[in-house]
């Protein structure tokens, strides 16, 4: 029985974490910008001075570049820390998390969008992209017990409704609802900010069809603040 039991067990972990190149930590010490920065960011991890943590790629650094003004005005005033990295897919968010950044700390809340860069660089497919999405989910409920989620669905991308980009993250966003609970994961689809009605992509946003300018960035700003100051509450 005890041998049923533990096999039953490691089936049981298997099935929620597949082991795929999505789900298998791994940094990118090759290009030396992301090395400092993951240095920058152990820093900011041992400084533990912050409440809200943003986690993700390129859209997520973009709060550094055009997304600054809003961060200043919205973000920075609640003690907010930016762990985004551009080009990074869920296999570097989980590297970077295993080796020194976030976890640990006393952040209530962790902002996180990953997985354009999965389907874009075409290492994964939408499904394993949302098996890494959850491995990182699972690390930070071990990293962080105590802290809130709020997980974001992928912004669109492309401009038209059936551009394959699209369609693609469009089927990692599906699925990222079932892996809220309302309790410490909350869940919140900005894509509709970002589209028009018949679907086209609102490109004075995101010019190149997949980062968003200081407008787009002001947008998502507006959508998610009142969300992230409840979560804070709680």
């Amino acid at each position: 029985m005890l041998v049923t039991a533990c096999l039953l067990s490691v089936i049981a972990i298997t099935a929620i974490q597949p082991d795929h190149v999505a789900t298998r930590p791994v940094p990118r010490n090759d290009e030396a910008w992301w090395v400092e920065r993951h240095a920058r960011c152990v820093a900011t991890t041992k400084a533990n001075d912050f409440d809200v943590a943003f986690l993700g790629d390129s859209i997520t650094q973009g709060w550094e570049g055009g997304g600054k003004p809003t961060w200043d005005a919205t973000f920075a005033p609640l003690k907010s820390a930016n762990f985004g990295f551009s080009g990074d897919r869920t296999e570097h968010v989980l590297w970077r998390l295993a080796n020194g950044e976030l976890l640990g700390t006393k952040a209530k809340l962790v902002v996180i969008m990953i997985g354009t860069n999965n389907i874009g660089h075409g290492s994964s497919t939408p499904d394993q992209a949302v098996d890494g999405i959850r491995a990182i989910l699972a690390a930070l409920h071990r990293g962080l017990p105590r802290a809130k989620v709020l997980l974001l669905g992928v912004f669109p991308r492309g401009e038209m409704p059936d551009d394959p980009m699209r369609v693609k993250a469009a089927a990692i966003t599906a699925q990222l609802p079932a892996l809220a609970d309302g309790k410490r994961v909350f869940y919140q689809d900005l894509g509709p900010h970002f589209t028009r009605i018949d679907g086209t992509l609102r490109t004075l946003l995101m010019p190149d069809m997949l980062h968003l300018n200081t407008d787009g960035y002001m947008i998502w700003g507006r959508a998610i603040e009142p969300t992230v100051r409840e979560l804070l509450k709680r």
